[in-house]
């Protein structure tokens, strides 16, 4: 169907080139579609002048000046927002940038509760969780309910649920609620603490209009340990509740997360993540071992099987792992058992595909990646895994659209060195090698001694004629430990002209 996003009382359909406001059609040129698709695309993010005409002339020669007329059009068009602003921002000498609130992508399938046409889906980011208990051993504690509650809200297919490297950008920083708002072109912010004493908990939570600063509601939960697996669910459906009521009352019982009450399997699961968030081999190996040791307590846990999953899909391109084709093998096993514990998760869908990925199966990738979109829309890893199978399969052009998606759902994401890696290739592939650069940069600023973030930096220099900044990366190369793995594996196997395109680049840079 076709994919629409909703803003205020508008409704853009990407896929028709159409504008329409409370259901009635607005005339839109095609240029102020794609610039208006453009800002929808990365909501309070500054836009350069530069991309923006990329986006609405492509490769032709304009004039500043034409952009200017355009912007001009598509705000008049627009009129103000509801709060009497402009919806699109001026940044001086820098670009624009779109300061309202809208939905999700999305589609007209019917799977989602009903809403009035036009209507947007509410946003929401949860901080992370403040841990007051004066032990900074339990921060994992804190940091994990976080993340179950933004893994709870993300099921709730009328919600646009900010990532969770996004949010986590501002741990341990001063909030100021609107300039999250506009940072990450949210509406509601959920704040929250914790504070542990012996083998009780107590957790408070407030939920803010991020855009006025006014508080919706505020609740303070004191259990035993032994309940806190409970707990986010609870603390989502409030959220649900406070801000859309009709929706939760016909699909909040049914998107409520499945946990079975195995505190010590729970308690292993956040423990692993935190050490799989670090991105080491000490670290992926630890979980690895937590992973296994919960799914061992609890077999039917879902959480305890997407990470061991995830973890395997970790170690096996990273080099880390002792026989690839066993981990994988456990990899798979779990990923399918927690589809059938919990099948209505993404993450569950996305650790299916990821592990797919690097076991050549990229079809099966794909669907998995499809899958989990589908069921959250927001999901940013969904899109990135999509965008690397489509990769992997010789599809680059179909990989650049979701990747760039994902990477905007989640900027922070500890693992940019890598998608940015996989969207400079999509680029390069479709000779679309100055932008290549750019990601390709923008992947050596995550991680500047990953060998396989120089082999491609040195490929796109190559592929634009700057041979003295790609042999500078050459050598760069040649001082960087090369792990055993290759995340690269399975491109290289499948798609053989751009793995000689690569090494061309690599063995004359390398002269």
């Amino acid at each position: 169907m076709a994919t629409k996003i909703a803003f205020g009382p508008f409704v853009l359909d990407v896929d028709r080139g159409a504008l329409a406001r409370e259901g009635r059609p607005i005339a839109l040129s095609s240029r102020g579609v794609r610039l208006l698709a453009t800002f929808l695309g990365a909501p309070g993010q500054v836009i350069s002048k530069a991309d923006l005409m990329r986006a609405a002339w492509s490769d032709t020669a304009i004039e500043e000046s034409n952009l200017s007329v355009q912007i001009a059009a598509l705000r008049k068009q627009l009129g103000p927002s509801p709060d009497g602003r402009e919806w699109i921002a001026t940044i001086p000498r820098v670009g624009y940038r779109f300061v309202g609130t809208i939905a999700a992508q999305g589609d007209t399938n019917g799977d989602a509760a009903p809403r009035k046409e036009g209507e947007p889906r509410p946003s929401v980011a949860v901080m992370p969780f403040a841990n007051l208990s004066g032990d900074r051993d339990q921060d994992y504690l804190a940091d994990g309910i976080t993340e179950d509650i933004i893994t709870a809200l993300t099921r709730f297919r009328w919600f646009f649920v900010i990532a969770r490297n996004s949010s986590f950008a501002y741990k341990g920083k001063p909030v100021d609620v609107k300039q999250v708002a506009r940072e990450l072109g949210i509406r509601y912010l959920l704040e929250g603490s914790l504070r542990k004493s012996g083998q009780r908990v107590r957790i408070s939570t407030q939920l803010v209009d991020a855009t006025s600063g006014a508080h919706i509601g505020a609740e303070r939960y004191d259990i035993e340990l032994t309940e806190l697996f409970a707990i986010q669910d609870e603390i989502a459906e409030r959220v649900a509740g406070a801000i859309e009521p009709e929706l939760l009352k016909t699909e909040g019982a049914q998107a409520a997360a499945r946990h079975t009450g195995n505190m010590t399997a729970w308690d292993l699961v956040r423990r692993g993540t935190w050490h799989f968030h670090q991105v080491t081999r000490e670290n992926h190996l630890k979980a690895r071992e937590l992973f296994r040791e919960a799914c061992s307590l609890d077999p039917e846990l879902p959480e305890a099987h997407i990470w061991l999953a995830r973890v395997s899909a970790g170690v096996v391109p990273y080099g880390w792992a002792e026989d690839p084709a066993l981990e994988l093998q456990e990899g798979m096993q779990a990923a399918l058992k927690a589809i059938y514990l919990d099948d209505r998760n993404p993450y569950s869908h996305y650790a299916f595909a990821i592990v797919s990925i690097f076991s050549g199966q990229l079809e099966q990738a794909i669907r998995a990646a499809r899958k989990a979109i589908e069921l959250s829309p927001s999901f940013a890893l969904g899109h990135l895994g999509l965008g690397m199978a489509q990769l992997f399969s010789g599809r680059a052009s179909e990989a650049i659209a979701p990747l760039e998606h994902g990477i905007r759902l989640s900027p922070h994401d500890p693992q940019h060195f890598v998608w940015f890696n996989m969207l400079a290739l999509a680029r390069l592939f479709t000779a679309r090698a100055d932008e290549a650069l750019e990601a390709a940069i923008r992947a050596l600023q995550v991680r500047p001694d990953w060998w396989m973030t120089l082999e491609v930096l040195t490929c796109c220099y190559g592929a634009l004629d700057r041979w003295d900044e790609a042999r500078t990366c050459a050598r760069d190369m040649s001082k960087v430990e090369k792990l055993p793995g290759d995340v690269l594996a399975v491109l290289r196997t499948k798609n053989l002209d751009w793995t000689a395109q690569m090494q061309r680049a690599v063995r004359k840079a390398s002269e």
